[in-house]
């Protein structure tokens, strides 16, 4: 259906670059170039007439700049997605981007891969916000245009996102760590949550041994307040986020029970827009409730036969255990474009899309680990294996609308 389209404007003062971009595109069945802009200000306006879902926008204009351009399109109309691309891959450039309320940040020239999966990421979550604004507006004219203001006064409750390998050694917790920060920032605060009891290394990964962890929450779950939890948080200074630790000796992780460890995850929604929990690859039953009670889980293989094999079986249980398809968000970790196993065969084969795909770098990676600073707090954000990261997190934010906007559905009829 050409509704479900994603229609797309390029904006960029370079002739031959616009044209390169809608040569492109014009190969995705699934993406309609709406229009091109040769200026910020064109780009504006015809934001306006077109009403895209999704913008390219060069950052570097000679009349508007790209940031400027965006923070003024995104005030106006905040269901488009706006995929910044520049050939400076700085990181001061990146975080006024985002701040400007940019979707996604590419370097020029893009690959064509890497630019199609941000154009998909930001469709869907285009097309999401449309649906969740129609339905406000109805909702709005239903009770005379109170709803709104009803929808402001009542805050969302945060949403759990468990990052789960049935397989050792497949990078879960540097995933985990470096998702927290990627999704950080002062609307949306983070709380990390570390669910394997026994040899949790999630301080660790941020050098931050030493200090309370679950066992201070666990015995007193039903008397939990907010200003008892936030001591008992260890507040990373160095990038915001909050973590609670697992216990300090294996021995004491049968002090903590599912139930207990459920109800903290839930009372940390009340506090954070994210709670993002690490895992052990062991279905314990505290991992079994981790996974009931969350809103999407980030499956994550490598391009290793026995990580596959563990997924297959993985997906096959969630199905057994009532977990839908579209919860979850299936990542290919240390991806090697040299190994013939792609990610397309593995879809294919497995019959679960994998969405995202974070390249190998173990220089960065293995490097942040040792110094206890994850690379998403560096420049090395900027390098492949960062953006890697980013793109997980996106991919995490449009399957929250879209399901929000689908369980606003159900909810309706």
């Amino acid at each position: 259906m050409a509704s479900d389209k994603i229609r797309v404007l390029i904006v960029d003062d370079i002739a031959e670059t616009r044209e390169n971009v809608r040569k492109l595109l014009q190969f995705e069945s699934d993406v309609d170039v709406a229009g091109a802009a040769r200026s910020g200000k064109e780009g504006i306006q015809l934001a306006q007439e077109l009403d895209p879902d999704v913008i390219l926008m060069d950052i570097n204009m000679p009349d508007i700049d790209g940031i400027t351009a965006t923070e003024q399109i995104r005030q106006r109309s905040p269901h488009i997605q706006v995929v910044i691309l520049s050939v400076q891959g700085d990181q001061n450039y990146m975080r006024r981007a985002m701040l400007a309320g940019a979707r996604d940040f590419l370097t020029k020239p893009p690959m064509g891969d890497e630019l199609i999966s941000a154009i998909r990421r930001a469709g869907e979550m285009a097309h999401a916000e449309r649906a969740k604004g129609i339905k406000q507006l109805g909702a709005s004219s239903a009770s005379g245009g109170t709803a709104s203001h009803a929808n402001i006064s009542q805050p969302s409750k945060g949403k759990i996102v468990t990052v789960y390998s049935p397989k050792g050694g497949t990078g879960c917790t540097t995933i985990a760590v470096n998702l927290a920060i990627a999704l950080h920032n002062e609307d949306t605060r983070v709380v990390l949550v570390d669910a394997n009891l026994q040899f949790g290394d999630v301080a660790v990964f941020l050098n931050e041994q030493g200090k309370n962890t679950v066992l201070e929450l666990a015995p007193r779950v039903d008397e939990l307040e907010p200003e008892v939890v936030e001591e008992i948080l260890i507040r990373h200074e160095a990038s915001g986020i909050r973590i609670l630790a697992a216990p300090q000796r294996p021995e004491h992780a049968e002090k903590v029970n599912a139930d207990q460890f459920a109800k903290i995850l839930q009372f940390l929604q009340g506090m954070y827009a994210y709670v993002v929990v690490d895992t052990s690859p062991i279905l314990t039953d505290v991992i079994l409730s981790t996974i009931d009670i969350s809103d999407v889980i980030v499956l994550v293989t490598t391009q290793e036969i026995p990580s596959i094999k563990n997924a297959r079986l993985v997906l096959d249980l969630l199905k057994t255990l009532g977990v839908s398809k579209e919860r979850i968000v299936f990542a290919m970790n240390r991806y090697d474009k040299r190994i013939a196993i792609t990610p397309d065969r593995v879809s294919e084969n497995l019959k679960h899309e994998i969405s995202v795909t974070i390249p190998l770098d173990e220089k960065i990676v293995i490097t942040s680990v040792n110094r206890g600073v994850p690379f998403m707090m560096d420049n090395n954000k900027l390098q492949p294996v960062g953006k890697g990261i980013f793109s997980l997190a996106e991919a995490i934010r449009a399957r929250l609308s879209v399901l929000e906007v689908e369980n606003d559905a159900v909810l309706k009829r």
